[in-house]
């Protein structure tokens, strides 16, 4: 595990500039924006009315405790930015870590852009059709216009820019941006519960009638992910804190805690007053679809203005908009930190990495640029299926935190972090489960095209994974199969999800075509066809969108299979050159340079591997033949080290001569060691009566080479290791080195 001090975070590059409050007011601004005010809570009520929102609210609360704590830990234990991405590659190694990034960002993108594209909606609320001039063209039944495009095209320009030149400004304007929406929200419901006829009071009806109260509950806590996406944002800016790390549980905390509060705020305060057409809160929100644009159709909007007037809708005007720019500014500030660490990783080119001379990652928020600018063009629909990926996005991204916080708490023995990390893994797999399968519960959470744009998506992964895979060099990608198998897994989980949607559709529509049949609102045709011929066609059509579906779904994962085993064929192929290049190292590193024979190093790890055979009982008989050259002293000081050289080079040849089939170690400068096995065992006397009476030949001849050996055999069950067996050897080899000596021989002396 990687330990940062204060080397490491100087080499990090960026400064501290966040405040408890600047942390607070990037992690709350984050988590709520456009679609978290508005269409949550009216999303909230429809599902399980006040009292189950609420109390869906804060079982969410507490499982967002549970997550935070997990990155209050991770926090302090790898204290740099990347927040998921930097904690999952700590613990779990970097492909899971590029699994964590893909969806996170995902995430962060997915907000950016839902924010920047409700900027013309605001605007069509409250201030009609300005912007609805040079109308473009329709998709998925929303019309673009040129007015739009350009105003939310400007905001995403000057959120960047902001981020971009002056982000402790930015932060700065977060601050009061989040006091405004919290103070405006919290005294518009303050003013209503001060009206005694606020239908607050009575909650009535508190649960949707005739369902199941337990399951509502349950369908509140399961979009609790998604309301609390992006309030770990500051995770991202962890290194720019200019308070201790130690109290960042508490700014989570506290955030959490004011996210749920807000959220209920605003859920009371869209019941508390509703039009007097409507007998009760339900009712009104049920034709909020026939309501047009303007107040009607934002309930907490019309209960402000109903309590304050024209005050009250300032004052929540204020604080729509407050959101919006908040999470616009947390949103790039988050992605900037990702985006600058993972290309510092070299997941993302390395000019991203760069920091300008305000230790700014500029590069990076020019990225979020460019990647939003061409959002506006999709259409506000396109843009509502994918925000929608946040509930399985938040739920991949917590499950990952929750599961590195368990696995490090394991390993460092910390219960508390353990516990907390095991329950966040827990509940995120259950999340998981029921938003993949949503019958469990009868209740559907996504929309049908959401479960196509995450395949999509994730089937990406696969081809950037395959161009990371590429630019790899430092070859730290490919080692865990186990990321590309959950990748895998979700694109087939989430496909067949997607299948079953698109089919059930196909039925559905049908089914309702049959039933027009027979009330006498099909089309003309279909009665000129006859019962049988238009009922067998529609059957026929519906087969075909049924085939056309699960071909397409197989083609996806079809593909992915590919994407996995051609990636896993460069890893291979990485891999056998690796090995390959280490071959050659190693055979490098056992050679000795000079004399050819193998190196001390060669040497150690046969003596490190004999050493394990004597051990389990294994080995087999061998002995050592212990060498020291005799006079290389005499040769160097009277002739040079050039004629030493050669000197050991014919004692080595000598050597290998009258052994030839045992390997030969030069283990020091004239010393060297031959481990006789097999053949060179059994010949062992021989050869060394044959090098004897050899050295003894040369001992009489000026200039000839001479050699004290010392032979030895292993005995089992006596020699522990090797070296009991080497310290023999080199006992006989002195004592041949003194008998070569009377026989006037020269030794070092």
């Amino acid at each position: 595990m990687e330990e940062y001090g204060s080397v490491k975070e100087r080499e990090e590059g960026l400064e501290a500039y966040l405040s408890p409050i600047g942390a607070w007011s990037l992690s709350v601004g984050t988590a709520i924006g456009w679609g978290s005010f508005l269409f949550t809570t009216t999303l909230y009520l429809e599902k399980a009315g006040p009292m189950g929102s609420a109390l869906g609210m804060l079982v969410g609360m507490v499982v967002m405790l549970f997550i935070s704590r997990n990155y209050h830990y991770l926090m302090n234990e790898f204290p740099a930015a990347g927040g998921v991405y930097t904690y999952v590659k700590k613990v779990f190694g970097y492909d899971r870590a590029f699994l964590s990034f893909w969806y996170v960002g995902l995430a962060y993108l997915a907000m950016l852009w839902a924010n920047a594209t409700s900027v013309p909606i605001f605007v069509r609320n409250f201030f009609g059709d300005v912007l609805q001039f040079g109308y473009l063209y329709t998709v998925f039944d929303y019309k673009i216009y040129a007015g739009e495009v350009i105003l939310t095209i400007g905001i995403i320009l000057l959120t960047g820019l902001l981020c971009m030149k002056r982000e402790r400004h930015a932060v700065r304007l977060m601050v009061l941006l989040a006091l405004t929406f919290t103070a405006g929200i919290t005294f518009c419901l303050g003013t209503a519960l001060m009206h005694r006829d606020a239908a607050v009071f009575t909650l009535q009806p508190s649960f949707i009638p005739d369902q199941d109260i337990f399951s509502q509950v349950v369908a509140i806590s399961l979009i609790t992910p998604w309301a609390f996406i992006g309030f770990e944002n500051i995770s991202h800016s962890c290194r720019e804190f200019k308070f201790d790390r130690k109290h960042s549980f508490s700014v989570l905390g506290v955030s959490v805690l004011t996210t749920t509060l807000l959220y209920i705020f605003v859920i009371l305060l869209s019941i508390s007053a509703y039009p007097p057409e409507y007998g009760n809160w339900l009712e009104y929100l049920k034709h909020l679809g026939t309501s047009g644009v303007g107040v009607k159709m934002l309930p907490p909007f019309f209960a402000a203005q109903y309590y304050l007037g024209d005050a009250g809708l300032y004052i929540m005007a204020a604080s729509l908009f407050s959101l919006v720019l908040t999470s616009l500014i947390g949103n790039t500030v988050a992605l900037s930190r990702l985006f600058y660490h993972v290309a510092k990783d070299e997941v993302l080119p390395d000019k991203f990495a760069q920091l300008n001379k305000r230790r700014n990652p500029e590069n990076a928020v020019l990225l979020i640029m460019i990647l939003s600018v061409w959002i506006p063009l999709l259409g506000r629909t396109a843009v509502g299926w994918i925000v929608d990926v946040l509930s399985i996005a938040a739920v991949i991204v917590y499950g990952l935190v929750s599961a590195a916080a368990y696995t490090l708490a394991k390993t460092q023995g910390k219960k508390t972090e353990r516990v907390t990390g095991m329950v966040g893994m827990a509940v995120m797999i259950v999340f998981g489960l029921l938003q993949l399968f949503p019958e469990i519960l009868s209740y559907d959470t996504l929309e049908t095209e959401t479960y196509f744009l995450i395949t999509i998506w994730s089937v990406c992964g696969f081809l950037f994974l395959r161009n990371v895979l590429h630019r790899d060099y430092a070859r730290v990608f490919g080692r865990s199969v186990v990321a590309w198998i959950a990748l895998m897994g979700i694109i087939t989980f989430v496909s067949l999800s997607w299948m079953r949607h698109m089919n059930q559709n196909y039925a559905d529509k049908t089914m309702e075509e049959i039933r027009d049949f027979y009330r006498g609102h099909a089309p003309a045709e279909a009665y000129q066809m006859g019962e049988e011929v238009y009922i067998k066609k529609l059957r026929d059509a519906n087969a075909t969108d049924r085939m056309h579906n699960n071909s397409f779904v197989l083609l996806l994962i079809v593909f992915s299979l590919g994407m996995f085993f051609s990636n896993y064929t460069i890893v291979r192929r990485r891999a056998e050159e690796t090995e390959l290049e280490l071959n050659v190292t190693k055979a490098l590193a056992y050679k000795d340079a000079m004399t050819g024979v193998k190196s001390k190093q060669a040497y150690v790890d046969t003596l490190n591997l004999m050493n394990l055979k004597i051990q389990d009982g294994v080995m087999e008989n061998f002995a050592l033949l212990v060498c020291d050259v005799n006079g290389l002293k005499h040769i160097n000081d009277t002739y040079g080290h050039k004629a030493g050289d050669e000197y050991i080079c014919a004692a080595s040849d000598l050597i290998c001569q009258h052994f030839k089939h045992s390997p030969v170690f030069r283990t020091g400068g004239d010393e060297f060691v031959v481990v006789l096995e097999e053949q060179g065992f059994d010949e062992r006397q021989e050869c060394m009566d044959s090098f004897n009476r050899q050295v003894e030949a040369n001992v009489k001849e000026e200039g000839k080479v001479v050699v004290s050996v010392g032979l030895s055999d292993y005995i089992p069950g006596q020699d522990k290791n090797v070296h009991d067996v080497f310290e023999r050897a080199d006992g006989l080899m002195y004592k041949r080195k003194m008998h070569l000596k009377s026989m006037g021989a020269r030794t070092r002396e």
